[in-house]
């Protein structure tokens, strides 16, 4: 595994996992399920099966190095790679493929957010030793598509080339990307067969990243690979600093992915899930007998039903009557959301942050 390095994607906010995600803390850094690890560390070991601990580098905000190094102490000041400012994921991807193609010009990186959860770990070590296979024998650009389960309008689609069976394991030709498509649209795609839904995972040769990002976004890799003499050294910083000032924001989907021809996805058969809200994690919490998930060792719950709770220890609290609500308290933070309204927190908490800014830092 000298050859394989892991670069942790651990940047974002998580607003929508609010009140318990905020700026100063957001969710990859919180233990959601509430079985004393955060989602950022369970993604570490999980990888730990694809590449050794020396080469897992965690690409983060500026502000969240000290997290990072909080909760993954066996890492080393060298693989903590900060960004002064936030543009979306093809800056953070150019910088650390780069920083590590200078170390090991061999190097297949395995490129992950840090806030998905796994199950069925093994199986994902199988899905993402066949994806580097298939990057290190082509030099193709390759991520792992999640059979879709329902019409879900918050993902990107994946189609690729139905060519005979559609099995767990298979790698098959991307044809066309679709980000976030309408209801109708998800419904086609679903009943189709040949889309699935684009994981966030990506699996690719340092080299050929670098090789399409030359060709389809020249100043972005310019801007990262012009003075690559100063990766590992003490200049690093500084001119990391000044790439990302000078850099457009925007994803790698749009930057390579959607553009390049020679992308291939890799079927994955694990539990997956982005975590993307409250709702996206009662599927996978345990739930009592009618059908509420509770974290918090001192939270009643009558004639409640379909609820997710979470709420600190040392609250004592009494829920009663309530179907299909979400109840979360931290740092004297308090929400009571319908589940089915969940899309609208984000216009729920704009009059919030303008009349009580104190509860919202920058």
């Amino acid at each position: 595994m000298k050859d394989n390095y892991c670069v942790i994607m651990a940047g974002g906010i998580g607003s929508r996992f609010w009140p318990m995600s905020t700026v100063q803390r957001p969710k990859q850094f919180l233990d959601v399920l509430g079985i004393g690890k955060s989602l950022l560390r369970m993604t570490f070991e999980r990888l730990l099966s694809i590449a050794p601990a020396e080469n897992i580098y965690i690409v983060t905000n500026a502000n969240y190095a000290y997290l990072v190094k909080e909760q993954l102490p066996e890492l080393n000041d060298s693989q903590i790679l900060t960004e002064p400012e936030r543009k979306n994921t093809a800056p953070c991807i150019t910088y650390a493929a780069a920083k590590i193609h200078a170390i090991n010009p061999n190097a297949t990186l395995v490129v992950a957010p840090s806030d998905h959860l796994i199950l069925k770990e093994h199986k994902f070590t199988e899905i993402v030793n066949t994806a580097i296979s298939t990057a290190n024998k082509e030099d193709r650009l390759v991520t792992l598509g999640i059979k879709p389960t329902r019409p879900d309008t918050g993902y990107g689609y994946i189609e690729f080339i139905e060519d005979g069976d559609i099995l767990p394991g298979q790698v098959k030709d991307v044809k066309h990307f679709t980000e976030k498509p309408n209801r109708e649209l998800a419904e086609i795609f679903l009943r189709s067969g040949n889309y699935y839904w684009n994981s966030g995972i990506f699996i690719w040769r340092a080299t050929t990243i670098l090789n399409a990002l030359e060709k389809f976004k020249p100043e972005l890799f310019h801007l990262f690979t012009d003075e690559s003499e100063k990766y590992n050294t003490p200049a690093e910083q500084e001119y990391v600093n000044a790439s990302f000032a000078a850099c457009e924001d925007i994803s790698i989907d749009f930057a390579v992915m959607e553009t390049a021809k020679n992308v291939d996805v890799v079927l994955a058969n694990f539990d997956w899930s982005d975590l993307g809200t409250w709702g996206s994690l009662y599927s996978h919490l345990e739930k009592d007998y009618n059908g509420n998930a509770v974290i918090g060792e001192n939270v009643h719950m009558i004639n409640s039903e379909n609820c997710i709770v979470n709420l600190p220890s040392n609250k004592l609290a009494l829920i009663q009557g309530l179907q299909n609500y979400i109840v979360v308290e931290s740092d004297n933070m308090l929400m009571i959301l319908n589940q089915h309204d969940e899309q609208n927190l984000k216009k729920y908490m704009a009059p919030m942050q303008e009349t009580s800014p104190e509860f919202f830092p920058k």
